[in-house]
């Protein structure tokens, strides 16, 4: 499924934004804005709850940073046992220091201090005076941190006098000093003690008014803001000891800005920083320390993060094979700026608590490299020791993730980033391959820039993305770990300094003419103020993994000007086997493009190994590298054949505060038509490839014949992606890509399946070329025995050619219809392209039987109301794929029949038969327009005079729902309302209508409010053929009855009149209402209908009673449906197990989940920023919150009347605590309510 692109449109919205207020913003603002006054009174109560012992010890001494002066003793017994192995890593580190006193120590005068970027001497100072902590005996190297401290202390400024707008070094030194400050504060002498408070104290004060002026003050989510803040709030909170007025005012302003940055970075639901893994591991490092800090200090617990949790994944699933290198995406050095171990054992002890942070920093301890350019800085390798000291988990086994050991395709889908094959050990089997195509800032930030749904940020001017590179749909390679194709890492902002297109001539290019690459390139820093930059986006459209295969693919044609009125650029990776990697580029421009030629770039850092020029079979130019006599190679050509001969340079940039030195491959294609394809083949020194051709080159695909080892792969790629009707016709389902080899055909994203042999080559007795010998003999033998009889039958000469002629046409005929039914070969997709795609157009039917999706997927959503099925939403919605269409609204009602939908549920079950004997024909017709004819349906709505009457009952209904208004509103502006709501529901069908303007093959999502329509599901099944996808969901009866009865003031169960529907729902002939009309009354209703006659029966039995009736029907009316036509649905399961429940949705569709879907559903279910109408906030946690506040003896009744469908359907009984004390708690008032959400 493609996610739909138009350039700077914004009608790509994500439902959070489409269902948050702007008043809801704000709340969530001022929950931290409120606390932000109450620092001081919090510290206060701590202080208050203390003994007089612990006052004392809290309010004079230090250390008070990280742990307090009692803890001190535990920390040394720690470090002589079970935390020796960081112990020995801090030793080892003071000892470089002590024996190069020249090159640690801050220089004696500040103008050496200031002349260079100093942040070494702020970073190594924590772990010197965490040592001289640990090892009190050690007096050379207290010493040593005394004359370090006490050259820090007199100089002027801690700035660096050639960055003179760069605060990031005194962030370093004022956090290294304050730090190292408190951990030496009982060493000190009174004096010291004074001279170091005051130099703090001052610099703090420093910072804080940088703060207010400097862009790092106001530009969230980057590493400026993260140190210099963290900077500022261990100064106030060391400095703050004894006079706290003035620090508390540094105190209020971090925690404003951090906990700012904390909400946003609870929206990047992958847990990555669009900065890259190197300036991540930056940012990361002092987030960390704040969440520690805030809540130790401050009480604010912010350890249920959502990007807290994920963020494991950013350093694992970025680790090529051999734990030292990571991939480059964005400024980068080959690995990390900061840690990561402090981090990962951070994670591990107040995160995931299951041993995979402590396994991931052993490893990469364990495999740093001990030279070369891979060496952690000797500004940086230190910095952290103290922290990963601190936090570091002993109880906690480590042990690697789940499924650690074989090669896993990981998707950040913010980021938009794909790996394979990361976290393994060195191995000629482990491959790496990783891709990068997203949006600027990442996928959050770029919409709530656009969207705007915070008050508080500025558009871009809030964000500072200039790290980041002109980058998308670049690729690296590292086939058997070997780095093949790498990035160029930190440097100036070039796309060809990235592995990228670039075209010529470009109107609007502003270095290199004319050559012009990707928005904001051409300086030091990204570009992302200015026209256009700010709309740049790339675009995973898909990526799969099939067994050691994997496909993604990329849109990049946002990243580029419109200048150059390009209409796609469509990279397309296959990674075949672990030494062949295919790349395709698929280009379309405009007829009036100025474009004509167009250069792709493939970058090697590797200064020990060069490209060289190759030639695959003397027929395609290529390169390759030689590494110790393995051969690496690649070679491309395009659609036409064409092989041009590359351009191998090195070049040289600027990086960091040094240089970097590149290799890369040239190459560059004409474009002399509307359509180019370029082939690239890059593979190891492991495989044999002999052939590589181009065998189909259509308008909405193409195929590629491909032997590796003596092996023939077809690959049939869609590039017309956004249309699901080409995929289907092209492919035969629904997704991007599959490969035919071996008699199996792979089908990314849906698995791989057996092509069965044409029984027909059962009948070959002779080879082909058998064949023609016997024929071509029979021919001369016939010929001869005419020729020998000729005298005896007084035949003519040329009467005896004509019927040899005739003769031998024939059996040519005979043998050309033998060979059209044999031949399986590629040259045959001219004939028949039935021969390359052997599951291609077999018949419905056929396909049906073997289980697969052979028809565009109509798809059904039905549930018994507040069970949660809208949440699917976030699925289907802006997708170019499928239009997601609510039933009912305004204009879109069901057609009245003698039967009238309750809107909440009823008892009715309609059948086949129904639509075979022409029941409800108004609503089988309404169905028939609303699916197969959808743009139609919708273009004869007449907006605002059709459905009148309906507009008017939505508005009454409106209305009743707003009677506990105090304020009476006067008739204008009942009126006006009343006006915004019908602009708003014609606005939704033009919406709906503009969607398939662009995508006019996406297919309608019908999602179904009503219950009714559960039993139901064979009536559409019989309307709508084999094309019906059903999903139906369901939630646990305990959480759908505390929902239906406790969630909302006043209840959902009053607000809808439940009990009033359902004593009208069963009036009528013996109970059954107005089922008798087609005598498809469900008999699962009789215990309902006997419970309401009860007159003790209560609102908890009777939702049970309903919740029972309408599932345990529906599961028995649906389970004639073809697995191909339903699926059961958990609530649960989607919000707990998204990716896996989402994957199993779209696999039941015959289409891949889309990265961009991922990230939808990650975000509805993962961040509590997500809410449901009528429940509220949507989290793992929230859903179950009926078994804190609901009495026990509710649940239990519950459980005794939904007991058995609970069972078959998967929901334990609850149990409670030894205690068993269940305390009831009622919802907060309508104001309250409001203003949480």
């Amino acid at each position: 499924m493609a996610v739909m692109f138009m350039g700077h449109t914004l009608f790509l919205a994500l439902m959070v934004f489409d269902v948050f207020t702007f008043e809801e913003s704000v709340s969530n603002y001022s929950d931290w804005v409120t606390f932000i006054e109450n620092v001081d009174q919090y510290e206060k109560q701590q202080l208050e709850g203390l003994s007089a012992e612990q006052q004392l010890k809290r309010t004079v001494l230090h250390p008070s940073l990280y742990f307090d002066a009692h803890d001190v003793q535990a920390l040394r017994q720690k470090a002589r046992t079970s935390h020796l192995h960081l112990f020995r890593a801090i030793r080892s580190a003071v000892m470089v220091m002590l024996s190069n006193p020249l090159y640690y120590l801050p220089p004696p005068k500040h103008i050496d201090f200031a002349a260079k970027w100093n942040e070494i001497y702020g970073n190594n100072l924590p772990p010197l005076a965490f040592y001289c902590l640990l090892c009190p005996e050690d007096k050379a190297a207290f010493d040593f941190a005394l004359e370090y401290m006490d050259r820090m202390a007199g100089y002027k400024n801690w700035l660096v006098e050639n960055a003179p707008g760069d605060e990031v070094p005194l962030g370093h030194s004022l956090t290294g000093f304050a730090t190292a400050f408190d951990f030496l504060y009982n060493s000190l002498e009174n004096e010291r003690r004074q001279k170091y408070l005051e130099k703090i104290r001052s610099v703090s004060e420093e910072m804080y008014e940088y703060s207010k002026v400097r862009s790092w003050g106001k530009q969230l989510l980057h590493n400026h803001q993260a140190t210099n803040m963290l900077a500022l709030l261990i100064g106030a909170l060391v400095a703050g000891v004894d006079k706290g007025s003035q620090a508390n005012i540094w105190k209020h302003t971090v925690v404003d800005v951090m906990e700012k940055t904390m909400f946003l970075l609870n929206h990047i639901v992958d847990g990555s920083l669009d900065e890259g893994v190197a300036y991540g591991s930056y940012t990361a490092k002092s987030v960390t320390q704040y969440v520690f800090l805030a809540q130790r200090h401050f009480g604010i617990n912010n350890l249920e993060n959502n990007w807290l949790k994920m963020h494991f994944w950013f350093y694992y699933a970025t680790l090529l094979p051999g734990f030292q290198r990571t991939v480059g995406v964005a400024d980068s050095n080959y690995n990390w700026f900061y840690g990561p171990e402090s981090q990962l054992v951070f994670l591990d002890k107040f995160i995931m608590k299951n041993g995979a942070g402590n396994w991931l920093a052993q490893q990469i301890r364990k495999h740093r490299p001990k030279d070369g350019p891979m060496v952690p800085s000797t500004a940086q390798r230190w910095s952290t020791l103290h922290t990963e000291f601190i936090w570091y988990a002993a109880e906690i086994a480590p042990q690697p993730p789940p499924d650690y050991g074989a090669a896993k395709m990981h998707v950040f889908p913010n980021w938009g980033v794909v790996t394979y094959g990361a976290g393994l050990p060195n191995s000629q089997a482990n491959t790496f391959v990783s891709f990068k195509s997203g949006k600027l800032g990442g996928r959050a930030v770029y919409d709530i820039v656009h969207f705007q749904p915070y008050r508080w940020i500025d558009g871009w001017r809030s964000f500072n993305p200039g790290h980041e590179h002109p980058d998308q749909n670049s690729f690296t390679f590292a086939p058997n770990g070997q780095v093949f194709v790498s990035e160029a890492l930190y440097g100036p902002k070039l796309s060809h300094l990235n592995n990228v297109l670039v075209f010529a001539p470009s109107p609007t290019s502003q270095c290199n003419q004319p050559w012009e690459g990707q928005l904001g390139e051409c300086a030091q820093w990204l570009k992302w103020i200015g026209d256009e930059v700010g709309d740049s986006t790339g675009e995973i459209i898909t990526a799969s993994q099939a067994g050691d295969m994997m496909f993604v693919s990329g849109e990049a044609v946002s990243a580029y000007t419109s200048a150059m009125k390009l209409k796609s650029v469509y990279r397309i990776l296959l990674l075949l086997n672990s030494q062949t990697l295919l790349v395709v580029d698929h280009i379309e421009k405009e007829e009036d493009s100025p474009v004509n030629s167009v250069s792709a770039f493939f970058h090697n850092l590797d200064i020990d190994f060069k490209y060289i020029p190759y030639k695959f079979k003397n027929k395609y130019n290529g390169a390759m590298m030689d590494v110790w006599d393995a051969h690496y190679k690649m070679f491309w050509f395009d659609h036409r054949g064409s092989s041009p001969v590359a351009r191998i340079q090195e070049a040289e940039q600027a990086a960091e505060f040094k240089k970097r030195w590149t290799q890369f491959v040239n190459v560059t294609f004409p474009m002399k038509s509307t359509l180019t394809r370029i082939v690239y083949l890059f593979y190891g020194p492991y495989v044999n490839v002999s052939n590589c051709r181009l065998v189909d080159n259509a308008k909405s695909g193409f195929q590629i014949s491909l032997s590796v080892n003596n092996t023939e792969n077809t690959i049939s790629v869609v590039t017309e992606y956004q249309n699901i009707k080409a995929r289907f016709d092209y492919l035969g389902f629904g997704g991007f890509a599959k490969v035919v080899h071996e008699n199996k055909v792979t089908k990314f994203g849906l698995g791989t399946e057996s092509v069965k042999k044409d029984t027909r080559n059962s009948r070959v007795v002779f080879p082909f070329g058998y064949k023609v010998n016997i024929i071509a003999g029979l021919i001369l033998g016939v010929s001869l025995v005419i020729l020998a009889f000729q005298w005896r039958f007084y035949i003519s000469f040329g009467k005896m050619l004509r019927w040899i002629l005739i003769l031998v046409v024939t059996l040519w005929l005979i043998e050309l219809v033998d060979v059209w039914s044999m031949c399986t070969q590629p040259i045959c997709a001219k004939w028949s392209s039935d021969m390359t795609r052997p599951e291609h157009d077999k018949g419905n039917k056929a396909k049906q039987l073997e289980g697969n999706p052979v028809v565009l997927p109509d798809v059904i959503i039905t549930s018994l109301p507040t069970s949660g099925a809208e949440i699917l939403k976030q699925l289907f919605y802006n997708t170019s794929d499928f239009l997601y269409i609510r039933i009912p609204t305004p204009y879109l009602e069901i057609p009245e029949t003698e039967f009238e939908i309750d809107s909440f549920v009823d008892s009715c079950e309609w059948k086949v038969s129904d639509v075979q004997n022409g029941n409800f024909r108004l609503i089988q017709g309404w169905v028939q327009s609303l699916v197969r004819d959808t743009k139609l349906h919708l273009q004869n709505i007449n907006l605002y005079e059709a459905s009148r009457s309906k507009i008017a009952q939505h508005a009454a209904l409106s209305k009743d729902k707003k009677k506990r208004s105090k304020k009476r509103e006067s008739l204008s502006e009942q009126r006006s309302r009343a006006r915004g709501n019908q602009e708003k529901d014609a606005e939704y069908i033009r919406e709906l209508r503009r969607h398939l303007i662009y995508y006019p093959n996406a297919r309608p999502v019908l999602s179904l409010s009503s219950g009714s329509w559960t039993l139901k599901l064979p009536f559409f099944q019989e309307i709508l053929g084999p094309s019906m996808r059903a999903l139906y969901v369901v939630r646990d009866p305990r959480a759908w009855v505390y929902s239906m009865l406790y969630k909302n003031k006043p209840s959902l169960y009053s607000l809808k009149n439940i009990p009033q529907r359902l004593a009208a729902m069963f009036k009528g002939e013996n109970g059954k209402g107005k089922c008798h009309l087609n005598e498809g009354y469900a008999s699962e209703f009789e215990s309902l209908r006997k419970e309401i006659s009860n007159s003790n029966s209560n609102a908890i039995s009777v939702l049970s009673y309903l919740w029972l009736a309408n599932t345990a029907a529906a599961m028995r009316i649906n389970r004639d449906l073809l697995p191909t036509n339903y699926q059961l649905v958990k609530f649960e399961d989607i919000v707990s197990f998204p990716q896996k429940t989402a994957e199993k949705i779209f696999a039941f569709l015959g289409i891949p989940l889309p990265p961009a879907s991922l990230n939808q559903i990650l975000f509805a279910t993962s961040t509590s920023l997500f809410y449901l109408p009528y429940e509220g906030e949507i989290s793992p946690s929230s859903i179950h919150a009926w078994k804190q506040n609901m009495p026990h003896e509710e649940i239990r009744q519950i459980e005794d009347i939904c007991c058995s469908l609970m069972d078959h359907l998967g929901y334990p009984k609850f149990r409670i605590n030894a205690a068993g004390q269940q305390k009831f708690a009622l919802m907060v008032s309508d104001s309250q309510f409001v203003d949480k959400y």
